[in-house]
């Protein structure tokens, strides 16, 4: 049965409006990363009770944490991460949360692949010893990060089979990757999807107009017995994207879109079109 889930954030940054926006599309799940204009991992433990509250009363839940975790450089101080890290935990608590996405940091220039991954799998490998029982750690292949490539990521699953896969397939397109060598290599590992396309160009589109091969690889990841995707539609502008990029804009698609509301249906629509005919 398929579940849907979203990073509602992008429909609204105030968690009030990332609810309405769930319930006027039918999805009960959220993959929580910004909180009324904050990302997950700035808020207070008082502020993330107030959020189970709310979505409790409305009869929504949080599928997993969408954290910024990893998605610093190698060169960075790790010991302020790791903390980070602990507070992400605590919220997964509150929230009871059972997913923690998280990345494999930015390397640094000039440093060796061997030494690269030595590195980032003793960073990973801290983050999975402090994690308790009934919580999955998600690593998503992100452009630019370790984890961009499949191979770069089958390293890191191969060496630390406690940590899953997010699979990203508009993130693969964008590194050049087709999405389909990509599922072969890695759908052993994958916990669930990001459904999110882009094109040729890196620009990201509603699903199944890209070259991730979206409609394929819903098909097999239900086929294998997945259930939840999460949708991350990138339609639009949206508080914190700058954050979550890097710094980058978001390249402006074929359609323009009146506000983050109208993207966000307009992704869930795709989404379920795709979903129908898989039925």
């Amino acid at each position: 049965m398929i579940q849907y889930c979203a990073f509602a954030d992008e429909a609204s940054s105030m968690i009030d409006g990332q609810i309405a926006a769930m319930k006027r599309n039918g999805i009960s799940l959220l993959e929580i990363r910004g909180v009324d204009g904050t990302n997950i991992s700035k808020i207070t433990t008082q502020k993330a009770k107030e959020v189970r509250k709310k979505l409790d009363d409305a009869g929504t839940s949080v599928w997993s944490i969408g954290s910024p975790i990893g998605k610093i450089s190698l060169a960075d101080d790790f010991a302020p991460h790791l903390d980070e890290f602990k507070r992400i935990l605590e919220y997964a608590d509150i929230l009871n949360a059972k997913k923690v996405r998280l990345f494999s940091f930015y390397p640094m220039e000039g440093e060796s692949y061997d030494v690269t991954l030595e590195r980032i799998l003793e960073r990973l490998s801290a983050f999975c010893e402090l994690t308790p029982e009934g919580i999955v750690l998600c690593h998503e292949n992100e452009k630019r990060i370790f984890g961009e490539t499949p191979e770069t990521c089958l390293a890191i699953h191969k060496a630390l089979p406690r940590l899953r896969a997010v699979f990203d397939p508009a993130n693969f397109v964008q590194c050049g990757v087709d999405t389909l060598r990509a599922w072969e290599l890695m759908k052993d590992y994958v916990e669930y999807l990001h459904i999110k396309d882009a094109r040729a160009d890196g620009v990201v589109v509603p699903a199944g107009r890209g070259l991730g091969n979206v409609e394929a690889i819903v098909k097999a990841y239900v086929a294998q017995g997945g259930q939840v995707m999460t949708l991350e539609p990138h339609l639009t502008a949206f508080t914190g994207l700058d954050q979550l990029e890097n710094g980058e804009s978001l390249k402006e698609g074929e359609v323009v879109y009146k506000n983050n509301d109208e993207a966000f249906d307009a992704a869930v629509c795709a989404l379920k079109t795709i979903t129908a005919r898989i039925a």
